[in-house]
Formats: C-alpha cells, sequence, structure tokens
C-alpha cells in the first residue's frame, strides 16, 4: 500500500514555495516597498503575470471630466420639438449651476438658447474638457476632435454593440477613432447622468456611483433626499472606452468617497475590473454591485442592452468576493448597503443587540439576523440585572432586549439604550420599529438620535411604516447622519453582514498581486514538451504534467505488452489498477477500461489482452496500458482548470469522484489568490465536513489539499492559452482545460495523490 511521502513543510511555507517566483528567496513574499523596487528595477517583470495579464492599471484623470471648466454640446438644439433640445437645457442650465462655460455647436444655428453657437469643433472659442456628442453619427465628429485638446467625448447614441455584430464594428470604429484623436471616450448608449445636480450642501463621506443603464442608478442618486451625499455618477454605457474599472480606480482615491456603489451588466475585461477592486481593497473603500446574469435570461438580456460578455456568473461572483467586492440582489439593497458602509465607523466589536418594544418584533428580527450569519450574543447576567432597574422583572432582556414599551415620561429609555451601547460585546444597537407609535415612537427616534450622536458604536433603527411622512422618521432620523436608518429588516441584516463583512476583509487583505508569480518556474519547461497543440493529453501524459509540477501521483509504468505489464506489475507492487492509455480516452470506467485490485501475473496478462480488445472495439488504438499503483481509500476530490471569456484561467476545486456532474459541489476562484482563499473555497463546499472526518473516520489531509490548488493556479497562470504570446512561446498553444479527478485525499498528514488526470490544450 501508499506509503507516506508527504514531507514536514507546513502549508504556509509550502504556499510561499508554490507561489513564489523561480528567482525568490526561499520563504519569502514580495511586498510593498521590495515590490516597488523589484518593478524598478525590472519594468518588463513588473507590467505582466507570468500569465501575460497586467500587474497594474493607471489611474485615469477624470477630475475634469466630472468637473469641467468647459463643455461642447455638439447637435445642441432649441427648436421646439426636436428630441435634443430638453437635452441641451439641462445642460444649460447644469452650466450655470457649477459655473461652467457651455459651447453649442450646430451648423445651421447661430444661437441656442441665448448662446453664441459655433458651426462645428474646429471653430469653437476655446479648448473644451468635454465635449457632449448628440448626433446621430458620432464617428466624424471624433476625427475633428483631433488637435483640439478636447479630454473627454460623450456619445449619446445608441445602435452599436448593444444591437449585433454590426453594431459592435461600428463601436469598435468609434474606439478607434477617439484613440486617434486623443480623447477619452465615455459610452456610446450612455446619459448625462454624470451631469446631474448634486446637492452640495450635505456633509460626511460620499457614494459615488457607476452605472451601466442610467435608470437603475436614480435610487441611489435619489438618497440625497434622505441626506446622504452623493458625489458623483458615472454612466457608462457600452464601455468602448472608458470602462467601470476606469471609474472604480478613480473614485477609489478620492478622499470624499466613503462608498462606491454599482450597476453592472457586464464587465469590459475582467483583468481591469480586478485591478480596479483591489486598489479600492488597498484603500479601505467600499464597492457594492448588483452585477445581473444570474440567470441565462438575463445574462440574455445584459448582452443585448450593453454588448458586453457577462461571463459565468459563479466565477464573476468569486471573483468580486476575493476582492471584497459586496455583491448585492436589488437596487433597494444597494442603497442601503452603500449608504452604511459609506457613513458607518469601524465596528469596536461584531456583536449586535436588538432592542425592541415587543418581544415579537425582537424575536422576529433575531431570527433573520441570527439566519444571515450575524453574532447575537446572550447579555451577561450583571447587565440583564442593570436592565431590569428599568425594565420589568418579567421581560427577556438576555439579547433581544424587550422593554415592553419605550418609557415617555422620563429618562428610563435613554439609560436602556446607554447600557446597551456601554456593553464592551456589543458593536452594534439595532431598534426594529414596526410603525409609528406617537408620542412612545417619537421620543424613542429622539433617544436613539442623541445616544447615537455621543458613541462611536453604530446604531441602526428600522421604520417599518409604509407611510414614511411621519415626523420622527423624515426629520428626527434621517435628520441625523450617526443613525442608519433602514425601511425592512431584511434590508438592514444583509447591509449589517456586509458592514461586518467588508471590515473583517479590509482588516486581513493582502493583495494577491503583490505574491503573484511574475517569471516561469523550473516546471513551465517540463510542461512545454508534454502539451500538443489542439489536443487532448492522455492520462499518462497528464499525470506526467502533474508531476512536473510537483503534484503526487500514484507509482505506474505504461505498457505496450502483456508480457511488460506483468513485469510493472512486479515492480509497482500487488494488487494494482490497470487502465488502457489513450488521448480520446477521457472517461474510461464509462467504456469498462479500468480493473482495479489485480492480484496476480494471470490477471495482469489476462486484464492486458482484455483492455486492448475492448479500446479497439470502441474505435480508439490504446497508446498502451497503465498499470498503477492502487492507493488506500481517502476522500475523492477534484480540481480543475477551465478558461472565463472575462477573467481568463480560473480554479475550481469540489467533491470529485463519479458524482461529481451529479452533486456539483465545487468552489472557483480566479488567479491570483493565496492560501487564505484556497482554504475558503473548501468551506465553501456542502460537503466540506467529509474533509474533518465523519463518523468516526480519520480527518483528511486538508493541507495537502490546499497545496495541490495552489500548484494548479501555478499551472493555470504558467501554461495559460493567453500567455505564451506575451512570453514570446506560442509553440505548445497553453492549456485551455485541466481536471485531476478523482484526487484521493488521504489521512491528515499522508498526502493527497491524483488517480486521473485530463488536460486539454488550445
Amino acid at each position: 500500500m501508499l506509503g507516506s511521502t508527504h514531507g514536514t513543510l507546513t502549508t504556509t511555507a509550502r504556499s510561499a514555495r508554490v507561489l513564489a517566483c523561480g528567482e525568490r528567496a526561499p520563504g519569502g513574499a514580495v511586498h510593498g516597498r521590495a515590490r516597488d523596487a523589484a518593478d524598478a528595477a525590472d519594468p518588463a517583470c513588473a507590467a505582466l503575470d507570468v500569465s501575460g495579464r497586467p500587474l497594474h492599471a493607471p489611474v485615469p484623470d477624470l477630475e475634469r471630466f466630472f468637473r469641467p471648466e468647459a463643455v461642447a454640446v455638439v447637435g445642441a438644439s432649441d427648436a421646439e420639438g426636436r428630441p435634443h433640445t430638453g437635452i441641451t437645457r439641462r445642460l444649460v442650465d447644469w452650466a450655470e449651476r457649477v459655473g461652467a462655460r457651455l459651447h453649442p455647436v450646430h451648423p445651421n444655428r447661430r444661437t441656442v438658447f441665448g448662446l453664441p453657437c459655433a458651426p462645428s469643433v474646429a471653430a469653437l472659442p476655446e479648448p473644451v474638457d468635454t465635449a457632449v456628442l448628440l448626433v446621430a453619427d458620432p464617428l466624424p465628429v471624433l476625427a475633428q476632435l483631433e488637435g483640439t485638446k478636447t479630454r473627454f467625448a460623450v456619445v449619446f447614441a445608441s445602435g452599436f454593440a448593444e444591437t449585433g455584430e454590426a453594431g459592435a464594428a461600428a463601436q469598435a470604429r468609434l474606439a478607434e477613432a477617439a484613440a486617434r484623436s486623443g480623447v477619452r471616450l465615455l459610452g456610446p448608449n450612455t446619459n448625462l447622468n454624470a451631469f446631474e445636480y448634486f446637492r452640495e450642501d450635505l456633509e460626511g463621506p460620499a457614494i459615488a456611483l457607476i452605472t451601466q443603464s442610467g435608470h437603475q442608478g436614480r435610487p441611489v442618486f435619489a438618497l440625497q433626499e434622505l441626506g446622504i451625499r452623493v458625489s458623483h455618477w458615472a454612466p457608462t454605457g457600452n464601455e468602448a472606452d472608458l470602462e467601470t474599472a476606469d471609474f472604480l480606480s478613480y473614485f477609489a482615491t478620492l478622499p470624499e468617497v466613503g462608498a462606491v456603489a454599482a450597476y453592472l451588466e457586464g464587465l469590459k475585461d475582467g483583468r481591469s475590473f480586478l485591478l480596479a477592486a483591489d486598489r479600492a481593497a488597498r484603500r479601505g473603500v467600499p464597492v457594492v454591485a448588483v452585477k445581473v446574469g444570474r440567470t441565462e435570461t438575463g445574462a440574455r438580456t445584459a448582452a443585448s442592452h450593453t454588448g458586453k460578455l457577462t461571463g459565468a456568473d459563479a466565477t464573476a461572483d468569486a471573483a468580486m468576493r476575493q476582492f471584497g467586492v459586496t455583491r448585492v440582489s436589488g437596487l433597494d439593497e444597494l442603497q442601503d448597503t452603500a449608504a452604511l458602509l459609506a457613513r458607518a465607523r469601524p465596528p469596536r466589536a461584531e456583536g449586535v443587540a436588538v432592542h425592541a418594544i415587543s418581544g415579537g418584533t425582537g424575536a422576529h428580527f433575531a431570527d433573520l439576523a441570527t439566519a444571515e450569519g450575524l453574532s447575537l450574543p446572550a447579555l451577561s447576567p450583571r447587565k440583564q440585572a442593570e436592565l431590569h432597574q428599568w425594565i420589568p422583572d418579567y421581560l427577556p432582556v438576555a439579547n433581544p432586549v424587550d422593554n415592553g414599551g419605550h418609557p415617555v415620561g422620563d429618562g428610563r429609555g435613554r439609560k436602556i439604550i446607554d447600557a446597551l451601547l456601554a456593553d464592551p460585546d456589543v458593536g452594534v444597537l439595532v431598534c426594529p420599529i414596526t410603525g409609528p407609535f406617537p408620542p412612545m415612537s417619537d421620543r424613542l427616534a429622539q433617544d436613539l438620535v442623541d445616544a447615537a450622536e455621543e458613541t462611536d458604536k453604530l446604531v441602526c433603527v428600522v421604520w417599518g411604516s409604509p407611510v414614511g411622512t411621519e415626523d420622527a422618521y423624515r426629520h428626527t432620523l434621517l435628520g441625523s447622519s450617526r443613525v442608519a436608518t433602514f425601511r425592512t429588516f431584511g434590508n438592514c441584516v444583509r447591509a449589517l453582514r456586509a458592514y461586518f463583512d467588508h471590515h473583517r476583509f479590509t482588516r486581513n487583505y493582502r493583495s494577491p498581486f503583490d505574491e503573484v508569480p511574475r517569471n516561469p518556474s523550473p516546471s513551465f519547461r517540463k510542461a512545454q514538451g508534454l502539451l500538443r497543440p489542439g489536443h487532448s493529453l492522455s492520462e499518462h501524459a497528464g499525470k506526467q504534467l502533474l508531476r512536473a509540477y510537483g503534484i503526487r501521483v500514484p507509482r505506474e509504468h505504461l505498457c505496450t505488452s502483456a508480457a511488460g505489464a506483468v513485469r510493472a506489475a512486479a515492480q509497482v507492487g500487488y494488487p494494482v489498477v490497470m487502465k488502457a492509455s489513450a488521448p480520446q480516452l477521457a472517461h474510461k470506467s464509462e467504456y469498462g477500461l479500468v480493473r482495479l485490485g489485480l492480484t496476480s501475473a494471470s490477471q495482469v496478462r489476462d486484464t492486458y489482452r482484455e483492455l486492448t480488445e475492448c479500446a479497439l472495439a470502441e474505435g480508439v488504438e490504446p497508446e498502451g496500458v497503465l498499470v498503477c499503483q492502487l492507493v488506500d481509500p481517502g476522500i475523492e476530490m477534484a480540481v480543475g482548470i477551465t478558461q472565463d471569456e472575462l477573467f481568463g484561467p480560473t480554479v475550481t476545486v469540489g467533491l470529485g469522484g463519479v458524482l461529481i456532474e451529479v452533486l456539483r459541489d465545487t468552489a472557483v476562484r480566479v488567479p491570483p489568490f493565496g492560501e487564505d482563499e484556497a482554504r475558503a473555497m473548501l468551506g465553501e463546499l456542502r460537503g466540506a465536513a467529509l474533509l474533518d472526518g465523519v463518523r468516526g473516520r480519520p480527518p483528511a489531509d486538508s493541507d495537502a489539499l490546499v497545496e495541490v490548488v495552489l500548484r494548479v493556479q501555478r499551472m493555470a497562470l504558467e501554461l495559460s492559452p493567453d500567455g505564451g504570446t506575451h512570453r514570446g512561446d506560442t509553440g505548445s498553444g497553453g492549456l485551455a482545460e485541466l481536471d485531476i479527478n478523482p484526487l484521493v485525499v488521504l489521512e491528515r498528514g499522508q498526502g493527497a495523490v491524483a488517480l486521473d488526470a485530463l488536460a486539454v490544450c488550445r
């Protein structure tokens, strides 16, 4: 049976070895100044990782886009009944409010709304920061902008990539024209939300908004009417040039931005988005996003709307979680979660105390909060005794706290609130008020606001009234920048979950781009000789590929005769496993081409002939028969590589064996990622408990499984189909897919062994 060759390295040390560049010092990771010095010494190495993808993304200077001093409106109109008259009027009013100089452009008008009108962009009286193109065919105008020192152009027209191949080609011509003219292009198929009226009388951290559909940003923009500051709105449209990642990178650098809220229908480039999200994560800026495309119908609709790839939703979801982007389902969640994350201070503790005027209300909220993963710690006996000074003894105060009705005739209500906020285990106080009940609800709201002003802990109120016109809500609660007010229990608990998750994430965040390898490892050269462009590898060749990257496989020999198989079995040691091997045989067990537990030379000899004849009957000429070591039983897992249209190579781990397609219990990550993310992948599996040992079975070697995941990630990066062009090596074609199934994870300390491997080259 199989002995242990797992070694004594800790997983952390093994992970450093797996992820490290070939020239890196043993166990060392490149971070911060060291990385900057390395980048300065070798700009080519700094620009790309080993997969040929960028490691840094420039932050565009968009100040003059959002705060232009001079604007041209091409196609401006003031004629009654014309479609662009209303848009021109809006822009004229906006320019007057913000103090920008607006120049109408139209070949047949001398004035528009009383302003002098230039016949063409070449005739503008001064260089402009932004040109708004209201014309049906913007391509000639973009060409005319060359040499005018115009920085930005907004293309309002639709009918481009969202309409199909011809529209996509027209959009590509727009992008090329913008690049030639030196103009950064917003759109096409966009609107003028960037030039809305942003209130300047509101204080505190602001929300910056990115939407690919202008109407979908309206609920967040309307938060200004509730006293929550919104500073910017980027309506990206089809993203022929400027994209979500550009605006996210820019917003993450602005000190006034407390959170970024986004509505995404697709992403132009997966790596650009990850680099932008990484920049926000490094700076601790929360990003909250609605990303459509969870269903086939949603993905199809999104593609027809913005003309971009939506990507596999599971991959997009994992990528966003990896880089700290909070994904929400609805626009109401988007506004509530972004508002909370923008304004709330970091938590002092992770406990949530629920303060209610009804036992039923407290129980209902506690159920929802606990189901969402929030911690509702039981208050200490001493704290409960303190609360019972002001609350009748027959009411429960362990958490939730039922006060039986907020006192209005004296100061007991405020004392209850202060006592809860003083508890060191409480980081958030939530008071669900299901409906107005003056004067009690009025006094309760005021006490909560007053307490919030004097504490550094978060105070949340759920105002459940559907009316929303009550003074306690409109003036008392919304008038406070220190109280987070919600309208539903669900939005409150989900926003709180995002709040705790965000601060936990940023506390522990280390950018994986600081550790991603830039140069190929010695394993890469070995692998190159095994890859065959356009072909699948046989199991034997696939296992050689794994062995090149230090992934353990059984002892085995590829035999081309019955006598050779008998000799191989003696060397491997009985009992043995025998399999027919050929590139065409991806699922051998389905054709009866796998035999287990052979214990004698005669069995091996007969099985060799049977497997060869069976393969020929299936129309496959086998390259030989594998005689393999029989591995001890363990937990059957699967680890693989696939290619995503947006994000490139991805790594998947899940429960393996013959049930993988039935159970579909998998977790996916987008490289680069570190050991913590590899472990988090295992924790996401529904069958994760199997690795811990169930029904008396010993725990499995999870450390070894994590190491395999990290080594497979290295393969995904180095052998990426897109990487060869950047490396100057196009001969191997790259690894399009890899499926290690089953990967048997043995008892703790015994390692993991890949029993089969399917590899497909581009």
